[in-house]
């Protein structure tokens, strides 16, 4: 791997209850987070293009992570999401690299599929920071029920050197959904919007 990293940290959330009603099964989300060294951080550089070689390695560590630690299979995830925060030495532009060019293809095959596109945020940010990864189906966009998101948040990271990468996939979507759209059952996979 070219990433530098320093630490990855592995979450995994679950929701038993809602509003005093049971979530039967848990709804189930993880994301796999990699704190690495910006090789670019204090610099501009025209060339991002390593940078994009570390998103490709990234999407298949972090996505299978974050797989292992739902415990499925990649075919049964519904839904994921990417995000990035660089530290104050980094700009946006490098996390856009690593989420962007690709990174969407490695984690598509850990997952077996995922038509739909990868939603994703980017910040610049200092140790403690927030990442609110969105969510959404992975075959299709359509699904309501997905529009979710997930927060990780790593404690020393990211320093201002660094880039903070996760990966989130779930095995469901939000607790007890109720606003309609298209169901899962519905789902046909092709153009990654139904």
């Amino acid at each position: 791997m070219s990433a530098i990293i320093r630490k990855i940290v592995t979450v995994v959330e679950e929701t038993h209850l809602e509003m005093g009603q049971k979530v039967a099964p848990p709804t189930r989300r993880a994301a796999a987070i990699a704190v690495i060294e910006n090789p670019f951080a204090g610099k501009y550089v025209e060339d991002l293009s390593p940078l994009i070689a570390i998103g490709e390695e990234l999407g298949e560590l972090l996505s299978k992570r974050a797989v292992a630690a739902l415990g499925i299979d990649g075919a049964k995830a519904h839904s994921y999401g990417k995000a990035a925060a660089v530290g104050e030495n980094g700009e946006l532009e490098h996390a856009a690299a690593i989420l962007h060019p690709k990174m969407g293809a490695p984690v598509r095959k850990v997952l077996g599929k995922g038509a739909a596109l990868i939603p994703s945020s980017k910040k610049r940010s200092g140790p403690g920071t927030t990442l609110d990864i969105p969510l959404g189906h992975k075959d299709a966009a359509f699904v309501r029920s997905h529009f979710d998101g997930m927060e990780v948040q790593i404690n020393d990271a990211p320093r201002a050197n660094e880039i903070m990468v996760a990966v989130a996939v779930t095995d469901s979507g939000r607790p007890l959904p109720r606003v309609g759209g298209l169901t899962v059952a519905e789902v046909k996979g092709e153009d990654g919007l139904r």
